[in-house]
């Protein structure tokens, strides 16, 4: 446990401030407060539940940046947003390690945007080299100079190599091995070390339900073996009925800790499933 309790400002306090400033209304004061939301305790996983708008991602990076945690992506924070996080006050029994990071889906649409603009760049070399290989192995050609030598080099490659190991071996790797369904999942996995306070917003996206299964597997194992603490938003009822997690329902005014059957979105997914339990016998 890294980071233990975290309170916001309540509706006085936001409204002290909005009175001197001059303003009804500025992101993000009112979002919580209005749901009863002034304090969390956290575990070793914490998990905020709730439908779009209740919260969720806003109480992420108002902790995130209250501890001054790394990101990659820079996300939009106004004036008032700086003045709220001062607000905020976070309880830590040990120092939060430099290791910690705050990972949210435009992290992840971010890398898998960069692994498919790599993927183009390697198709249009994968053309080049296959055009480089049928013009060294069916052209006539005769050594004139040391200079053709790199030439005479590629024509001896291609009458030992079949076209297919040619390209593969003068492109080294083929990335797209890597990127098809676990360019995410990989993500997270390259993203989170041992002894560290990790706040991840929203992570099933992208994910498969299998690959969700592995990441909550990942997560568990990372609590237990290696230090690991987490803050977590999801709808995922795969990530919600984690071992050991404390969810917190912003669905309801005011907050409350709820078990994950309890959910409303997994208890649609079941109520789902039971209506079609003879399609499955």
């Amino acid at each position: 446990m890294y980071l233990t309790g975290f309170t916001f400002p309540n509706e006085d306090r936001e409204a002290d401030y909005l009175w001197d400033s001059g303003m009804i209304s500025v992101y993000p004061f009112k979002l919580l407060s209005k749901r009863g939301l002034e304090k969390l305790d956290f575990s070793p996983v914490t998990i905020l539940y709730g439908g779009n708008g209740s919260g969720k991602s806003t109480a992420l990076n108002i902790i995130a940046e209250k501890l001054k945690i790394e990101r990659d992506s820079i996300y939009s924070k106004s004036r008032f947003f700086l003045d709220y996080v001062e607000m905020c006050g976070a309880d830590a029994e040990k120092n939060i390690p430099k290791s910690s990071k705050i990972i949210t889906s435009d992290d992840v649409f971010d890398y898998m945007l960069n692994i498919r603009n790599l993927n183009e760049g390697i198709e249009v070399k994968r053309e080049e080299y296959n055009k480089e290989y049928l013009d060294a192995k069916y052209s006539a050609f005769r050594v004139n100079s040391i200079e053709d030598y790199e030439r005479l080099r590629t024509m001896n490659k291609t009458r030992r190599l079949s076209r297919k190991q040619f390209v593969k071996g003068e492109l080294i790797d083929s990335v797209r091995e890597l990127s098809n369904g676990e360019s995410a999942f990989t993500y997270f996995t390259g993203k989170i070390e041992e002894n560290g306070l990790y706040i991840l917003d929203e992570p099933e996206n992208s994910l498969s339900p299998k690959r969700q299964l592995e990441l909550k597997k990942f997560i568990e194992d990372s609590v237990r073996f290696f230090n690991c603490q987490f803050v977590i938003s999801t709808h995922s009822p795969f990530l919600l009925a984690m071992t050991d997690s404390k969810i917190y329902d912003l669905d309801q005014t005011p907050v409350r800790i709820r078990n994950w059957t309890e959910l409303e979105n997994v208890r649609m997914y079941r109520d789902f499933f039971v209506s079609k339990e003879k399609e499955f016998q």
